[in-house]
């Protein structure tokens, strides 16, 4: 089975009315201060270079076609959107990776009531930063190439009507990808064993992925997306992409 689209995009809404619990509270903090303090000083210039973007984009789109620019000059922004959001959001994981990780540990332990053979407190975390440093870069690198050919049809006249869609699709997939990796890092499985479960439950993923794209492009939204989505991606794993099934509070 592939999952469900709704069930997974219910995972991040489940993830964020968890990181009010009283065990995770701590461990929100420092992925939340980052999220801020990234989002908000890189927002304000993506979004000030928003509309010559989009007008250069549409400036390949021939005279007798300009009817159409009013459906696209959205669907553009949203897309240029997605990239940001994107870009912003990977580097605000490469900072607070660790931190992301002991989330994650953290939210497996409280769900399952089982202990985590993982970090163990934030001098273990901070102790684990350049090894987490190397996870994100090699998923930047995984997404690099993807995102250079949706860019090359982003160029192309007439077929970049298409670039908004696909530019949304990469992001729901390097999006499920980017945050199921934490716990599924915190069991000391590869980046390939995460690439693999995710295509094992796909719609469950691309749903959970989807909406936390669309989540990183909406400012003030933005800076509570990551730790919502790490706690949201800890559930997808617990209940659906785990290797063996195991038992699990009800936190619906």
């Amino acid at each position: 089975m592939n999952g469900n689209l709704m069930t997974g995009t219910g995972y991040l809404v489940r993830g964020a009315k968890l990181l009010t619990h009283p065990s995770l509270r701590l461990f929100v903090l420092i992925p939340l201060i980052v999220n801020i303090l990234i989002f908000g000083s890189l927002i304000g210039l993506g979004l000030s270079y928003l509309s010559e973007v989009v007008d250069s984009w549409l400036g390949w789109i021939p005279e007798w076609l300009n009817f159409i620019t009013w459906i696209l000059w959205p669907l553009i922004g949203i897309a240029v959107s997605l990239i940001t959001g994107y870009l912003f959001t990977a580097v605000a994981l490469i900072i607070a990776s660790p931190f992301n990780a002991l989330l994650a540990e953290k939210a497996e332990e409280l769900v399952t009531g089982k202990p985590v053979d993982s970090l163990e407190g934030l001098g273990a975390a901070l102790m684990a930063m350049p090894r987490g440093v190397i996870r994100e870069l090699a998923k930047l690198m995984y997404y690099v190439p993807m995102a250079v050919f949706v860019l090359l049809i982003t160029l192309i006249p007439g077929v970049n009507v298409i670039s908004p869609f696909l530019w949304f699709l990469l992001g729901a997939w390097m999006m499920s990808i980017q945050f199921v990796d934490y716990p599924m890092d915190n069991h000391q499985l590869s980046f390939n064993d995460v690439k693999e479960a995710v295509r094992g439950r796909r719609l469950s993923s691309m749903g959970f992925g989807g909406v936390v794209a669309l989540c990183t492009g909406i400012p003030i939204v933005n800076f509570f997306v990551v730790p919502a989505a790490v706690v949201g991606a800890t559930l997808l794993w617990v209940e659906e992409l785990a290797y063996e099934e195991v038992p699990r509070e009800d936190f619906n």
